[in-house]
């Protein structure tokens, strides 16, 4: 869809009058934690402003699709919770979605930092505030890796080693980690970035950052980790269904033991498991010659009011209920991740309702170096051609040259498609 088509559609409304008991939506996706956290918060800051909420939650994929349609149709819902990166695509001057500088009046806006409110506009319109700052990183359990007498991997031979002896230690099921679809494509990308110092896309051109060589590079390490059995394969996946990592039995039972997720999943990571196992983030797996340690971080998520909502004063009062006061705050507790609002996070550390582990994650996010991340990463586009083609070498179709060369022409493909 091009970018001007979907802003055509889009447009913008005047300010509805004083807020009075509205009917409202809102959308999401996520997990079961955060289904029921949200559900939780709307019902209290419904009951609160006086409006009703009708909730419109999904998993995380589709989202995109589903999103995009609405949006393109005018029917989204009046408060959304957006993909950071996706800001760009809905809104990229600043009109495909409303302004919330202009409800500054409802919605406390000083609880973010500049930073944070840049992060969130589009051409000086503040289309989306920052719920959260996430990053991806390593967590492993710790329960599974005592019990194969293996110490927790702190670079990515360690982790190729740990392959073998769980299979001797444990059995033929078992696995250090995990890697398949987006998190397989992520792991690429993660090695390719440390070995590189560069992100696969490069924010201030718009352009593919790496060679083909380089990106060969990292395919063949997602290789490795199939052959040395640290990681389950691709058909192997598939033959299982590829459940989700949080729906998968072999993760709640500790068969799986490590992967590499948002630190704002934790607790739909850590739910299922089985009781009296024990999850670990650890620092970013190291390479000789590492250039960076390649963090992946963004603003998580953003909430956003719709540039057709005619309730827009009402969603406001919603959405500062959710981020700023203590009804919706203590309801949505960390289930996004450690708070962006800074009355919410000392909310919620006054009253010990984010644990240590979160705080710890949320410190390596914010402590470990990186490149800055272009918002085409996000993109389905660019998704689908590093996933297609990384399950065509997974499956033994193309050569990790062949794979590479593919996907930097799909990639290229996709950001001409954006640019033109």
């Amino acid at each position: 869809m091009r970018l001007s088509t979907l802003c055509l559609a889009l447009g913008t409304t005047a300010l509805a009058a004083p807020a009075m008991a509205e009917d409202l939506r809102m959308s999401w996706w996520g997990g079961d934690s955060r289904h029921a956290a949200t559900q939780a918060g709307l019902e209290a800051c419904g009951a609160k402003h006086g409006h009703t909420i009708n909730p419109e939650f999904t998993g995380w994929s589709g989202h995109f699709e589903k999103l995009t349609t609405q949006i393109a149709g005018g029917t989204e819902a009046d408060i959304m919770q957006v993909n950071w990166p996706w800001l760009s695509f809905y809104s990229s001057d600043g009109t495909g979605l409303a302004d919330l500088n202009e409800l500054s009046d409802i919605i406390d806006l000083s609880n973010w930092d500049d930073a944070q409110i840049d992060a969130g506009s589009m051409n000086g319109k503040l289309n989306g505030l920052p719920i959260s700052t996430t990053g991806r990183l390593f967590v492993f359990n710790k329960t599974t890796y005592d019990k194969a007498g293996v110490p927790l991997p702190s670079s990515w031979e360690d982790l190729i080693a740990a392959g073998p002896v769980f299979k001797e230690k444990l059995g033929p099921d078992y696995y250090p980690f995990e890697a398949a679809g987006l998190d397989a494509a992520l792991i690429v990308t993660l090695y390719g970035t440390q070995a590189t110092g560069k992100p696969i896309i490069d924010p201030a051109t718009s352009t593919l950052a790496w060679s083909q060589e380089e990106l060969a590079n990292a395919i063949s390490m997602y290789g490795r980790l199939v052959e040395s059995g640290a990681i389950e394969s691709w058909p192997e996946r598939a033959a299982n269904g590829n459940t989700p990592l949080h729906e998968n039995p072999e993760w709640s039972q500790g068969m799986i033991a490590g992967t590499y997720q948002w630190d704002s999943t934790y607790f739909k990571i850590s739910d299922p498991l089985v009781e009296g196992q024990e999850l670990v983030y650890a620092d970013l797996l190291t390479q000789d010659g590492m250039q960076t340690p390649g963090i992946y971080r963004k603003a998580s998520m953003v909430f956003s009011i719709s540039a057709n909502s005619e309730k827009k004063e009402a969603a406001a009062q919603i959405v500062n209920c959710l981020l700023n006061e203590p009804e919706g705050v203590a309801a949505l507790g960390s289930t996004r991740g450690v708070p962006a609002s800074m009355t919410a996070r000392e909310q919620l550390l006054s009253a010990d309702a984010i644990k240590p582990i979160q705080i710890e994650a949320q410190a390596k996010v914010i402590n470990a170096e990186g490149p800055a991340i272009h918002p085409m990463m996000e993109f389905p586009s660019v998704r689908s051609a590093m996933a297609d083609n990384l399950e065509l070498f997974a499956y033994g179709e193309l050569t990790a040259e062949e794979a590479a060369a593919e996907m930097a022409l799909a990639i290229e493909e996709a950001l001409e498609d954006v640019k033109s």
